[in-house]
């Protein structure tokens, strides 16, 4: 069940928030694989003060444009984090226009027992949602 905080500068178009909510969560169907439903997310406007960072940082410019996401999920294996990674900036820069520059993106890893919402059984053998796909599981793009 992951949970997703996006944080934009405020103005951005309910179109715009919605495109980056549907890539972020695209690309957890794609890499995780997700239930489609299983998707909630909540975006947060920032005041033009309220996200602060260098112009310039490891060698790149970045631009007033910046978005955070902040992604909560049960424990991954590293290459599959960095595959979600590569996935979501490549979807943002794709539908939305968003530089990879401009995407700051970072996980919060916790435990399954740590999660509930009616409705929600998990696997005990697993730790995750019951609908996941056993074969997903087993290919290692779940888990």
């Amino acid at each position: 069940m992951p949970f997703v905080e996006i944080y934009l500068r405020k103005g951005r178009t309910p179109e715009f928030r919605k495109a980056v909510s549907a890539a972020v969560h695209a690309s957890m169907q794609e890499v995780f694989r997700i239930p489609e439903d299983d998707y909630f997310h909540v975006v947060h406007d920032m005041e033009p003060g309220d996200i602060l960072h260098e112009p310039m940082f490891f060698g790149i410019e970045r631009s007033t444009d910046s978005v955070i996401i902040r992604m909560t999920f049960n424990r991954r294996p590293p290459a599959q984090k960095a595959a979600l990674f590569e996935a979501v900036a490549d979807r943002l820069a794709a539908t939305t226009g968003l530089r990879r520059q401009d995407i700051l993106m970072t996980v919060l890893e916790t435990a399954a027992e740590n999660w509930w919402v009616e409705g929600r059984t998990i696997d005990p053998e697993t730790g995750f949602d019951t609908r996941m796909s056993p074969e997903a599981m087993r290919a290692g793009r779940v888990g």
